[in-house]
């Protein structure tokens, strides 16, 4: 646990040294969600109300989904343990006396945390200056919003991981991270609010694994149902499921490359 707790604190003073480009990333949010929100706004100007959504519930999923882009990173950065399967590099990880899962989550995590303070806080500051957004009205929902948070980060990881680990038998997994870059926005709500979506589409694609990570966190800071019936609890509990399902499935990969695995390089 030692170990893990070491590469945890890695992560996390690696990623505090780039502060340009961490000032970079708040700027890019910041506009992009001022841009987004215009728009729905303009959407909710011609029609006020859409499937329990209104404009101030709208605005707000914006700058909640930015705030998540930094620490569930649904649009990357990729791990760099692609780069390291690709090189050969990875015999070297697997000689360690630690998980690999275990390992890059770890490191991982630090990164996510680091996103949560320097990007995700000034990013939905910036919003709250701008528009008046809908803000949880009591502690207990800002405790399930910040379960959320966590979950988010585990499933964002548990999705890059299986796209890195894909180059064990890919040899390459930028294509796979390509696709998914494009693909995971729009699943999980980055792009646009699910609930724009008409609702037997929405209803589907609000118990995948994509919308774990950015509309199941929006809809327990609003207050929404995400789980009929099942309040914020049925919403970490669904999030809890999917990152122990697509966790479990990097440790099975893991254990497939490890047992057969051809490392490039040498």
């Amino acid at each position: 646990m030692r170990v893990y707790c070491a590469v945890f604190a890695l992560g996390l003073r690696r990623y505090s040294t780039y502060r340009a480009a961490t000032a970079a990333a708040v700027f890019t949010n910041v506009v992009f969600g001022l841009i987004n929100a215009s728009v729905l706004l303009a959407l909710f100007h011609a029609r006020p109300e859409i499937n329990g959504y209104d404009a101030t519930d709208a605005v707000t999923h914006v700058f909640v989904a930015q705030a998540l882009m930094g620490p569930a990173a649904v649009m990357g950065p990729p791990l760099e343990l692609a780069e390291r399967i690709r090189t050969g590099e990875i015999a070297v990880d697997l000689m360690r006396p630690a998980s690999p899962l275990a390992w890059w989550l770890s490191h991982d995590m630090g990164r996510a945390a680091f996103t949560v303070a320097a990007r995700s806080v000034p990013t939905f500051a910036a919003g709250a200056l701008v528009f008046p957004l809908a803000l949880p009205d009591d502690p207990a929902r800002w405790a399930w919003a910040a379960g959320t948070l966590v979950l988010a980060s585990l499933i964002g990881f548990a999705f890059r991981y299986l796209y890195a680990a894909s180059g064990f038998w890919l040899l390459d997994a930028k294509g796979v991270s390509a696709v998914s870059h494009l693909l995971a926005p729009v699943f999980a709500g980055m792009l646009i609010p699910l609930v724009l979506f008409p609702p037997p589409v929405a209803d589907v694609l609000r118990v995948l694994p994509w919308a774990a990570m950015v509309q199941v966190p929006v809809e327990v800071f609003l207050g929404k149902d995400t789980v009929p019936g099942g309040g914020p609890a049925g919403a970490l509990a669904l999030q809890a499921a999917w990152a122990a399902v697509l966790l479990g499935l990097g440790a099975l990969v893991t254990a497939r490359a490890e047992r057969r695995v051809v490392v490039q390089g040498g």
